[in-house]
């Protein structure tokens, strides 16, 4: 006999995307939602027929009643699978009026998680999920899924939550055991709240975000099909793409003389990715003024074909000699604020960030005076 599953977690439907212009925040909203349909098609083409969330399917525990409104419709329509929604840390069971609507509105192939225990998912599949009952519980709820099944049953486990604070840089001791499934005789163990694809053990995944929603984590956006056989055989764990969108953040070394245009181009997307892609370019390294100013005349040129753009040059130094402060002007007022911009630039008793700051400051003057000129 065997079991297949799609484990996903923290669709976060509803959330704002405040800190963005409104065309691209309409689209990564509505992208959120459109991931409900691209998850059945996951599950089919996987062979599944459930799809269970590891909490957060909401972004906030009071989501606007059109959003709750369209998820659930959205999950009635794909009538031919079955959905059990657990809740998170986000969307946790303290949230009573959102669970209260959630199961007064439920469509008919939905199941609410809303306690532990185990539940008969099919002969011999059983699942113990472990629903946050607040935001931090501060213990560990994964201690119910060692509750007993029938001899031989296959078991899943359910959760949401730290196996690791990631708050840091290196990480610290989280309030799920990592050991939970062997503690807990699991056969999988999926876990939501880590927002990149990680797996923790033999049987214990992490899903990820099936639609990415920030430039942290370097892992695709997908959901994992699960395929579990009785007798104890080690879980079979696939990657299925699920995301609309791709955030990147590459990086771009640079050094003067090299061909700056061929390491952009190297690092940008396909033209038909760009509209659904949002990039955040970090340049290093050292550029001549002539070159910087290039660099950022390359950079406003491309940034119109993306969803977002914005290009951090704060560690890109700028080499400048003298004789560059010509190509500004040769005298008058263009030149005593090319020379005091240089000054600041070189001056060690003033801090990082100004001494930055005049060096952009600089070339954007050198580039503004080419325009001009051109």
């Amino acid at each position: 006999m065997t079991y297949t599953f799609l484990h996903t977690s923290d669709l976060h439907l509803g959330r704002p995307f405040g800190g963005f212009p409104e065309d691209i925040r309409g689209r990564l909203r509505e992208a959120r939602h459109t991931v409900i349909s691209r998850l059945a098609h996951a599950a089919r083409d996987n062979g599944a027929r459930d799809v269970l969330l590891a909490g957060d399917t909401f972004d906030a525990e009071t989501p606007s009643p059109e959003t709750l409104r369209h998820a659930l419709r959205a999950m009635a329509v794909e009538g031919d699978l079955r959905w059990f929604l657990m809740p998170g840390n986000h969307d946790s069971l303290a949230a009573t009026e959102l669970w209260r609507r959630i199961l007064a509105d439920a469509p008919a192939n939905l199941t609410v998680l809303d306690r532990p225990g185990a539940l008969e998912l099919a002969p011999g599949i059983w699942l113990l999920p472990a629903p946050p009952t607040q935001r931090r519980p501060g213990r560990d709820l994964t201690e119910a899924m060692s509750a007993p099944t029938p001899e031989g049953a296959i078991r899943i486990g359910l959760g949401h939550g730290a196996i690791m604070d990631f708050t840091d840089g290196e990480g610290s001791p989280g309030i799920i055991p990592p050991d939970r499934a062997r503690l807990s005789g699991l056969d999988y163990l999926g876990l939501g709240d880590w927002h990149g694809r990680m797996q923790i053990g033999p049987a214990t995944w992490y899903c990820g975000t099936p639609e990415a929603d920030g430039f942290k984590h370097p892992t695709a956006p997908g959901a994992l099909a699960v395929g579990l056989d009785a007798g104890g055989a080690p879980a079979r764990v696939e990657v299925t793409p699920t995301g609309q969108f791709h955030w990147l953040r590459p990086e771009l070394d640079l050094l003067p003389g090299e061909d700056i245009a061929g390491h952009l181009a190297g690092l940008l997307p396909g033209e038909n990715q760009r509209r659904d892609s949002l990039l955040r370019i970090e340049a290093s390294g050292r550029l001549t003024l002539a070159e910087r100013a290039g660099l950022e005349a390359a950079l406003a040129a491309i940034a119109p074909d993306f969803g977002w753009f914005e290009a951090d040059l704060s560690r890109l130094g700028t080499d400048v000699q003298p004789d560059d402060l010509d190509l500004i002007d040769r005298g008058g007022a263009l030149r005593r604020a090319a020379e005091g911009l240089l000054d600041e630039a070189r001056d060690p008793a003033l801090a990082r960030i100004d001494r930055q700051l005049a060096e952009m400051a600089l070339s954007r003057l050198y580039a503004l005076v080419q325009e001009v000129e051109a």
